[in-house]
């Protein structure tokens, strides 16, 4: 039997200064096949010196230099890759990237995402809104396209009371808005059921799984975002905002989920810690 398909997921904050402080170390150790990056914040050329030959790098820049960034980093080539997500007139760039991966004769679909952080009342939040409604209709496509089909990334959004520390007073914020809650309500409910929201809204259920939450339980966290203010990262004061999102078909294949959370403060090389999941496929 071969070994399975590890795949990591991480916003690394910058993908050079991640490296300058120790992330090289950590992937050499780590084994991982498919790595997902989030905050790339550099340049494809970086992308290529920082990883070297041994890795195939698919990379999709923001608009903005030096914003955003996705990219898929992995030990095999990509069949296909592709970025776009929503309406013609919706700047994605450097927030979504999908590769399809031949693993020994079963294809797997990846795909690194970074949904904005969003600010309420403000044109950042609408178009936070706008990328969660694009996923509400590009995820169906993608399970149609490929049961074994896996969405990881920094999705900016904290999906329950469990996924938050201190919940209470974050109900009025970006990260935890009912609203923004509400879409993974959708993306995760029963498949073809009508799932009324946590803000009241009804829709679809999508059927997707939440592999973080299935391997924790409900339990609080754990963890995968801390402040760099404070003392959050030592008091476990933390966000989950960091997911592996998987077909049925993928999430049952799933083991030894793991948030790669560094042993200290001063040991960290970005504010989020990756995010390992075996497949066997």
């Amino acid at each position: 039997m071969s070994a399975p398909l590890r795949i990591a997921s991480v916003n690394v904050n910058g993908v050079r200064a991640a490296f300058r402080k120790g992330m090289g170390d950590w992937l050499e150790d780590r084994g991982v096949d498919i790595l997902a990056l989030q905050e790339v914040r550099a340049a494809t050329s970086d992308l290529e010196t920082l990883f070297g030959p041994d890795w195939n790098i698919l990379h999709d820049a923001a608009t903005a230099k030096g914003r955003a960034g996705v990219a898929i980093v992995s030990r095999r080539s990509a069949g296909i890759h592709r970025v776009a997500l929503g309406a013609d007139d919706f700047d994605s760039a450097g927030r979504w990237i999908e590769a399809d991966f031949d693993i020994d004769g079963t294809l797997v679909t990846v795909v690194s995402t970074y949904v904005h952080s969003g600010e309420v009342d403000t044109p950042k939040q609408v178009e936070k809104f706008r990328f969660l409604e694009a996923m509400l209709e590009r995820l169906p496509a993608l399970r149609e396209h490929n049961p074994l089909s896996l969405v990881v990334g920094d999705l900016n959004v904290g999906h329950t009371e469990l996924d938050i520390k201190n919940w209470k007073g974050n109900v009025k914020r970006a990260g935890f808005l009912p609203a923004e809650r509400s879409y993974f309500d959708r993306y995760l409910g029963p498949a073809g059921e009508t799932v009324t929201g946590v803000d009241g809204v009804t829709g679809t259920g999508l059927g997707w799984v939440d592999v973080g939450r299935q391997a924790a339980g409900q339990v609080p966290g754990p963890y995968t975002w801390w402040s760099q203010r404070g003392q959050a990262f030592d008091t476990d004061t933390g966000w989950r905002i960091d997911y592996h999102l998987a077909t049925p078909e993928l999430a049952a294949l799933a083991s030894g989920y793991t948030i790669d959370r560094a042993a200290a403060y001063d040991q960290r090389w970005s504010d989020h810690a990756p995010v390992v999941v075996d497949y066997a496929v």
